[in-house]
């Protein structure tokens, strides 16, 4: 039989991870590697895998996904996020593609994600896919600080049963992954030399919530349709707003950031 194993990265995850872990007991090796939570997020996955790990750093989305999966063992590899799931039919099409060699190298995998327990059918999120799982050794991450992907060597497959991700249970995770993405964001711009003004802040966030909830039919959500446009709309605005800042500070002109 084929060996497959799962990759988590955590922190602070105590609410998702055990439903997560358990939405995948179906594989042969979980695997989690927690960057310093201070909920139960430890001692919630120990209840589903002996195999958890915990760094004494952050270096970063891709970075620390890459260092999960040097340790699976696995010869292919589902990678998850804490806020995901795998249904019992995507459980079984997963089996079914890694026990029967079709010639992929990685499969990509649709998402059906919620916003505060609503599915969405429209917006920034319709047909939203991710290439998840692989081949061990023929794939790795981008050493992107946030939302890394993954680099495949060989052809990719699709597979039809989504991931479920439910990544705002409540208003207040929202408000805590949009400061928290847009500071990471940030700071990998301004890695990159890119710059930013009050202008392209206001600019980008404007044309964000249009793309989402007008061209991307966003409104045909109700109002978890308008509420996920404005929360990308100002999740893009920060960004550009915290890289403006920190090119203030770099340059001693402020301190704001």
């Amino acid at each position: 039989m084929t060996k497959l194993s799962i990759i988590v990265i955590t922190k602070n995850e105590a609410h998702n991870i055990g439903d997560c872990l358990a939405s995948v007991a179906f594989a042969d090796e979980k695997i989690v590697f927690d960057s310093g939570s201070t909920d139960d997020t430890v001692s919630v996955c120990q209840q589903y895998t002996s195999r958890v790990t915990v760094t004494p750093d952050w270096p970063g989305d891709g970075p620390q996904k890459n260092r999960a999966l040097a340790t699976a063992t696995g010869e292919w590899v589902l990678c998850l996020d804490a806020d995901e799931r795998v249904s019992e039919a995507l459980a079984q099409e997963i089996l079914a593609a890694i026990q029967n060699d079709r010639g992929f190298a990685a499969y990509e995998i649709p998402y059906q994600s919620t916003y505060c327990g609503k599915p969405l059918r429209f917006g920034d999120w319709r047909n939203e896919s991710h290439v998840r799982l692989f081949k061990r050794g023929l794939a790795s991450f981008t050493e992107n600080i946030v939302h890394c992907h993954l680099q495949v060597h060989g052809k990719t497959g699709k597979l039809k049963h989504a991931i479920i991700h439910h990544p705002f249970h409540h208003l207040g995770a929202m408000l805590f992954k949009l400061n928290d993405y847009s500071t990471q964001s940030a700071k990998a711009l301004f890695a990159k030399g890119r710059k930013a003004t009050l202008t392209t802040a206001l600019s980008r966030s404007l044309w964000s919530f249009f793309r989402g909830y007008f061209l991307k039919l966003g409104l045909l959500d109700g109002k978890e349709g308008f509420l996920l446009a404005v929360s990308n709309a100002q999740g893009t605005y920060y960004r550009y707003l915290k890289l403006m800042y920190l090119w203030q500070a770099h340059q001693n002109k402020g301190t704001c950031r």
